[in-house]
């Protein structure tokens, strides 16, 4: 998988889409590439295949990404871009950000835009454009050059949907998603092997995509048990989740605000188990490689947005239409499973 990661041979450089340096003087005879991914977490991670297929299509053009900031750090580190635009993301009542955006995306003389955001916002981005001459365009947006016009595209994976969007601009082979983190002293955060990375956390405005934090807390007792250190990763907004589940055990390692997307792939990459709810970092694991325990409710469906892993087999669901009534014993029996335990 990492032979197929293209390098640019230098840092991308890094900018505001609203800045008229956002995009330098087109090179002669250089093919200019757009990819517009703004978010969140899990798409952009499900993305890094799509990424590495455009790069390998386009191996000597000049490919501007344009997201948001929180990415910007996976978009450098993923190698295939020479640079990243960083989208504000305007409103129609800021006239004057908006017309900078316009600015950036003319200015930029783009042969070709893969737009893998495929919403309403990117969609509009296209007719920015207007009334001037329009780059070639893959994606959904009216009148584009290479549309996705599959009618049943919103009821595929997204790995998939992107795949077949790809397929229809003339890219046939999209690897799975990849990513490889930075080398790390597990000593560092205090971590002993082996271990078990556990993602309690999920989008504050979606609670029902979240195991009670109780249900972590006994599973990482259970898991301690078997002497398998728990160790436990999120945000500072997710703090009552990590120090309930701390408090239930005192084994766990909280290593609450101290891991970055990166650190968190090389957290996944070394541990024998990742086990959480339906969220970003659960995709980050399955493309570090980790073998995956994933806990959905019926709030997602796994057919259309589950982590992916490099194997077959990397990644367990276990779906529960209530994470309410998910009990410890049948997450610790898909452990015991995927680890070869004894009862």
């Amino acid at each position: 998988m990492t032979d197929q990661k293209i390098e640019t041979g230098q840092d991308p450089a890094i900018s505001l889409a609203a800045d008229d340096s956002a995009v330098s003087a087109p090179e002669p005879h250089r093919e200019r590439i757009l990819v517009i991914k703004l978010s969140a977490l899990g798409d952009v991670i499900l993305a890094l295949g799509p990424f590495a297929a455009i790069r390998a299509a386009h191996p000597d053009a000049h490919i501007t990404v344009l997201t948001t900031r929180p990415y910007v750090d996976l978009m450098k580190a993923s190698g295939h871009f020479d640079s990243i635009a960083i989208d504000r993301r305007p409103k129609l009542s800021q006239p004057r950000e908006v017309l900078a955006l316009r600015r950036f995306l003319r200015n930029g003389r783009f042969d070709r835009v893969y737009d893998l955001q495929t919403s309403d916002r990117s969609g509009f981005y296209y007719q920015l454009f207007w009334p001037g001459p329009k780059p070639e365009w893959s994606g959904i947006a009216r009148g584009c050059s290479h549309p996705h016009a599959n009618p049943h595209r919103d009821s595929m994976h997204s790995i998939d949907r992107t795949a077949e969007q790809l397929h229809d601009a003339g890219i046939s082979d999209v690897p799975l998603p990849y990513i490889q983190g930075p080398d790390i002293d597990l000593e560092r955060f205090g971590i002993r092997s082996p271990f078990v990375l556990i993602c309690p956390g999920g989008a504050p405005h979606r609670p029902a995509k979240r195991w009670p934090a109780e249900r972590f807390g006994l599973l990482a007792k259970k898991l301690a048990d078997y002497r398998l250190t728990p160790v436990l990763i999120g945000t500072d907004k997710e703090s009552d989740v990590l120090k309930k589940i701390d408090q239930m055990c005192p084994k766990a390692r909280n290593l609450m605000g101290r891991t970055d997307f990166l650190e968190i792939a090389s957290l996944a990459a070394r541990s024998v188990l990742t086990i959480g709810n339906d969220t970003g970092p659960m995709h980050i694991a399955a493309a570090a490689g980790a073998p995956s325990i994933v806990l959905f409710s019926r709030e997602s469906d796994p057919k259309l947005s589950a982590p992916r892993g490099l194997s077959k087999d990397a990644v367990s669901i276990i779906r529960e239409s209530d994470l309410r009534q998910l009990t410890v014993n049948r997450v610790m029996d898909e452990v015991r499973h995927r680890l070869d335990l004894a009862d």
